[in-house]
């Protein structure tokens, strides 16, 4: 990977990508700690600090680079535009005018972005508005901003820069997909865990330093752990079936076409970490309804007690819903009828298999098989490492090494550094190849 950056870099244009996108990145990180005027660190930094396990809101502040814990207008980062590009993606799947749409080329991929900025627009004003309300009466508000001024025109000003921010965070990352190396929003998170990451091994290596012989041990013990879990995540990332396509030679005119052998790739988890995403929104929203509407009461402290992170109820949740989103998620990307089709309209087949229904029900047959590897695979790499890691835990910096090395970071790191190391690789290919016909 560093081999690639470096030929990249020899290289004028892709030198000069390379340049904007971290220009546009080093802005972004400067965003995180511009802190919204008027408002209390301290009280964002406390709730992101997730010293009850992995929540909703630690997992925002690890995605974001730390932005919520500092309070800057960029807090809510990239989250509403991610959860809003995967239900757009859905509907295009249940609604057969956006699926139409999404068809039409570039006018209609041109709409379903347009449709996606709505929607993030809609769940960053959601996301703002319950920020602000959960914790308005936790003097989130500053008395220098307040100053006789009404509470709810103070509350209304700091909603409105964090959506603001939300929405200058798309604005970015759409900017470096179009100038820059890669996809834009993918390195936004991919440079907010990596800060986090960062900012939470400074502050264990200094108590390390300092004295503390059991965090050394800690360290020592989570970094090896850390580096087998990105090489299990990075071997399934790239795991595929190949199945065989045989077609048939044709003759067109004086012309022999086909007669040629090549192979459909099945990843085994082509998903990635959507079906993780998916669970833990679906877990944290009735958490975030009943911090926002009944906080402090008998049903929020029973809920944190039986559904709170690592309670076995929650573990049996979520390793269903990542198996029930992995399969949904598998049928919208994978169609088994859709694929034989085509296969038997270019003349091909399987070696074995007869052409048509036959065909389909073995690619479904195989896509099954390797979406439950996929997604057992999902829900542990989801639920053992945190679990593991929390029950060492024992002091806040633990807790907040646990969160930046959360699983769901830990699968989007290496994600967007194999994807950005294949597109680097695939332009430094495509310039040699114009150099060879000059």
């Amino acid at each position: 990977m560093f081999k690639t950056f470096i030929n990249a870099f020899k290289v004028k244009d892709l030198r000069k990508k390379m340049l904007i996108t971290l220009l546009l990145l080093f802005i972004y990180r400067v965003g995180c700690w511009l802190t919204v005027p008027g408002i209390n660190p301290e009280v964002l930094g406390q709730a992101a600090a997730g010293s009850d396990g992995i929540t909703f809101l630690s997992l925002m502040n690890s995605i974001s680079g730390g932005a919520l814990a500092n309070a800057s207008f960029l807090a809510l980062g990239v989250s509403p535009y991610i959860s809003a590009s995967i239900i757009i993606q859905l509907l295009s799947v249940a609604i057969p005018s956006l699926e139409r749409l999404s068809k039409q080329g570039e006018e209609g991929r041109k709409k379903m972005n347009l449709y996606t900025r709505i929607a993030a627009l809609v769940l960053a004003t959601a996301q703002a508005i319950g920020i602000v309300v959960s914790y308005a009466n936790s003097e989130l508000i500053s008395p220098t901003m307040l100053n006789g001024a009404p509470t709810w025109l103070c509350c209304m000003i700091i909603a409105v820069i964090l959506i603001a921010g939300a929405m200058f965070t798309v604005w970015l990352g759409e900017r470096i997909t179009d100038l820059g190396v890669g996809n834009g929003l993918s390195l936004l998170i991919f440079v907010g865990i990596l800060s986090s990451a960062c900012t939470s091994l400074l502050t264990s290596f200094t108590e390390a330093f300092a004295g503390d012989v059991e965090q050394i041990w800690k360290i020592v013990v989570f970094a090896v752990a850390v580096i087998a879990i990105f090489g299990l995540i990075a071997f399934i990332d790239s795991a595929e079936r190949k199945v065989p396509v045989q077609y048939a030679k044709q003759i067109k005119g004086r012309k022999m076409y086909g007669g040629q052998t090549t192979n459909i790739p099945i990843k085994v988890n082509a998903s990635g970490v959507i079906p993780i995403i998916f669970a833990n929104a679906l877990i944290s929203f009735p958490q975030m309804l009943i911090s926002i509407f009944w906080p402090n009461t008998p049903f929020a402290d029973w809920w944190n007690q039986y559904m709170g992170t690592g309670s076995w109820l929650y573990i049996v949740l979520s390793a269903l819903l990542i198996l029930f989103f992995a399969y949904f998620y598998a049928q919208i990307t994978f169609n088994p009828e859709d694929v034989s089709k085509r296969i038997q309209q270019n003349g091909g087949f399987i070696p074995g298999i007869r052409a048509g229904k036959p065909t389909a029900e073995y690619l479904g047959k195989i896509s099954s098989r390797l979406t439950l590897f996929g997604a057992i695979y999902l829900a542990f790499i989801a639920l053992i490492p945190s679990l593991a890691f929390n029950a060492i835990a024992t002091t806040t910096s633990d807790v907040n090494l646990i969160n930046a090395f959360s699983a769901t970071g830990l699968m989007i790191v290496v994600s967007v550094a194999l994807e950005l190391d294949k597109q680097l690789e695939a332009q430094i290919l495509m310039r040699n190849y114009r150099g060879f016909l000059k």
